[in-house]
């Protein structure tokens, strides 16, 4: 237990002797109370997503909070070693690093890398500081690995994106629910009870998933398809929608576009050849098909699994046709949406942190989103650096000719959460130079030339906007430790020292206030939305333009955000994956997380409790094919891509199928997960391809 004590400085939000604040960790943002001393979660039943429910990464949140599982002091690295070093110090090493690279190979060889879990105000500053400080192209995040595909994919079709187009609250209300590629009981295990009380309501639940998981045991019906082929799923479904006569003709006349070109990719995929590519019977395909036009209003909820592939934006189009065919978009209980991974993916996602954006969600390349920020922040808009390369393909040039040769990390550990995790090491080993901003000495962090200790969730005040848009408060609870300091307190620092010294400031309300100045009129406009309001309503759902606007829970009711106000189908078809099994590699891997561990685990790792639910990494395989290996449960497996060798104790199981594996990507060392995966990227979202790639696996003492 933390002997942490509670702020004095907490301020409101709460009781006399507790602050209300949100959990750090998955895009849900639990509320939950801070107390006593030493400093306890406690439950926040008023607070509407979760009710007052937290998984156990919740319950225990406060562990991390403990000087004894974090960074209190800058380090810097002398003969090899990282040493204690003052701030001061540690301030100039890395404005000397990021100029030398600069004098040298010029402003691109300056680079950022930011994090989906950064508070909205660290993002918006660490974009500002890219294009403002360091006038770089090379800024993007980790969030470019969560839910880049449904991004690219929303927008396309409705002309926006935000995670969900309507708030938790009306999952229950649905007629059915599709579920592709997502395992809330382990990733976001307060949402569960939403799926409950879908088929507590008469609702009828469908969970596409390789693997039968917790929530796949929830289900009414659960697809079991190959790794790889939701997109050929989607896409039979649809055939069977138009041949069976559940298409929505008047809907698809008054609210959509491109028809037509969708229909005649579906209809290329007839039901006995999706079984061919999926392994799905037809059987199940037509129940599933039935159960969801039949019902009178109906969602389909895509995650990671259809998501991070080569293919990823095709197959989220795939499954928004599936809604826009049958009348289950821009209607009360219905639509299409992503439940998004990260603390604030969406959020991180809005306000500058990728390549090719401006806060507001505003394209770089666009010449009047250009001026209305540059006219916010007081430069020119000719000055503002120009469209980037992204996230993997940014680590992959790390220390190359052309590339960053200086890198600022902030709140990432791309040693444990970036595909083919070996070389993108490799590379963070080649720099010139990096620093690394981070609550805990992470795997990337001991790379570093220079760490500084950030504050955390509970330490500081931010917003964060969850994954149905909602913008919310994290309220700062506990003093952190004297050496330890904000990400915003750094990169004001920095940004006087290159030469900058105003429009950095410090304090998170400022930053917020000029964040909603910058969004003013964009696709997420926060313009409305102050500290104050976030507070007093529980969060508040952009689009907000204005302070009289009561936000947007509900999106598309009337129109959707494209210019002619019409939903649009994807022409999309079918294709492999970038890599597909052989005989060297004759195997599917696909990756994933666990209840009690969460993304590269930097924090989670560190609290016991967790650790003994979640030990460490493992192999999970069907029995039969256990049987060929002659494998016994928790014996040592060898599994290995053309990428590198993970080594792991098998978990026989009958819940997966015969031909996939899968292990968690929470660890590194010999069981990284990360270091098989494939980073063929989508050509849209340049999302990599961490559900799938191709492998062998072997009894480890018999391999070597």
């Amino acid at each position: 237990m933390t002997t942490i004590q509670a702020s004095s400085a907490a301020g409101p939000g709460g009781t006399a002797d507790t602050v209300d604040t949100h959990c750090p960790y998955c895009s849900l943002q639990c509320g939950m109370r801070l107390g006593g001393t030493p400093v306890q979660v406690r439950e926040r039943p008023d607070f509407p997503v979760n009710r007052g429910a937290l998984c156990g990464k919740g319950q225990a949140a406060a562990a991390v909070l403990s000087p004894a599982t974090r960074l209190t002091t800058p380090l810097v690295r002398d003969g090899g070693e990282l040493r204690e070093a003052s701030w001061e110090e540690a301030l100039e090493r890395t404005v000397a690093g990021l100029s030398a690279a600069q004098r040298s190979y010029g402003r691109d060889a300056a680079g950022i890398f930011g994090g989906g879990g950064l508070t909205n105000e660290k993002a918006y500053l660490l974009g500002k500081f890219a294009r403002v400080a360091l006038r770089t192209i090379n800024i993007d995040y980790n969030g470019r690995f969560c839910m880049s595909s449904a991004a690219a994919a929303g927008r396309k079709a409705f002309g926006i994106d935000r995670g969900l187009p309507f708030p938790l609250e009306d999952i229950p209300r649905s007629g059915c629910v599709i579920l592709v590629g997502s395992n809330p009981a382990e990733t976001m295990p307060p949402a569960l009870r939403y799926f409950r009380e879908l088929r507590e309501n008469g609702g009828k639940l469908i969970v596409v998933d390789p693997r039968r998981t917790r929530t796949a045991d929830l289900a009414d019906l659960h697809l079991q398809p190959v790794p790889g082929t939701d997109l050929a799923l989607a896409l039979g479904m649809l055939h069977l929608v138009i041949a069976d006569g559940h298409r929505d003709e008047a809907f698809i006349d008054a609210r959509t576009t491109g028809f037509e070109q969708a229909r005649a990719a579906a209809m290329a995929h007839w039901p006995e050849r999706v079984e061919q590519l999926t392994g799905v019977p037809v059987e199940q395909l037509t129940a599933a098909v039935a159960l969801f036009a039949e019902a009178e209003t109906g969602m389909v909820l895509t995650a990671r699994g259809p998501e991070q592939q080569s293919k990823g934006t095709d197959t989220v189009g795939a499954w928004i046709n599936l809604c826009l065919a049958t009348g289950k978009a821009g209607r009360p209980y219905s639509g299409y949406g992503c439940l998004t991974g990260q603390g604030n993916g969406q959020g991180g996602r809005e306000h500058g942190q990728k390549a090719d954006q401006l806060p507001g969600y505003r394209s770089i390349e666009d010449p009047a989103a250009r001026a209305h920020v540059a006219s916010v922040w007081g430069v020119d808009p000719d000055d503002l650096p120009r469209s980037g390369v992204s996230a993997y393909e940014l680590l992959d040039g790390l220390g190359q000719d052309g590339g960053v040769r200086a890198l600022l990390l902030m709140g990432s550990n791309p040693v444990i959460s970036a595909p083919r995790a070996g070389r993108v090491t490799e590379r963070l080993r080649a720099l010139d130079f990096l620093a690394v901003s981070d609550v805990v000495l992470s795997e990337s962090a001991e790379l570093a030339d220079v760490v500084f200790p950030s504050t955390q969730w509970a330490e500081e005040t931010g917003t964060t906007t969850n994954l149905e848009g909602r913008v919310i408060l994290r309220r700062k609870a506990v003093d952190a430790p004297e050496e330890v300091r904000s990400d915003l307190y750094v990169l004001h620092e920095l940004a006087a020292r290159l030469g900058v010294e105003k429009g950095f400031p410090d304090d998170p309300e400022e930053v917020f206030d000029e964040l909603r100045r910058a969004s003013a009129g964009g696709e997420a406009d926060y313009a409305g939305i102050s500290y104050a309001r976030v507070a007093a309503e529980d969060g508040v759902f952009w689009p907000c333009p204005d302070e009289q606007h009561a936000g947007t829970p509900r999106l598309f009711l009337d129109r959707f955000a494209t210019p002619d106000g019409r939903a649009r189908f994807a022409p999309v078809t079918h294709r492999p994956s970038a890599e597909e099994p052989d005989a060297d590699y004759p195997l599917y891997l696909t990756t994933g997380r666990v209840v009690s561990q969460y993304q590269s685990g930097a924090q989670t790792r560190r609290v016991p409790e967790l650790n003994r639910a979640a030990p460490g990494p493992f192999v999970e395989l069907h029995p039969h094919l256990a049987e060929q290996l002659g494998a016994a449960d928790g014996e040592l497996l060898a599994v290995t891509s053309r990428r590198g060798r993970a080594e792991a104790p098998a978990r026989v199981t009958d819940t997966i199928r015969p031909d996939t594996v899968f292990m968690p990507f929470h660890w590194g060392g010999a069981g990284r997960a990360n270091t098989l995966t494939n980073p063929a990227l989508d050509p849209t979202s340049k999302m990599p391809e961490f559900k799938v790639c191709a492998v062998r696996v072997e009894r480890a003492e018999a391999s070597r």
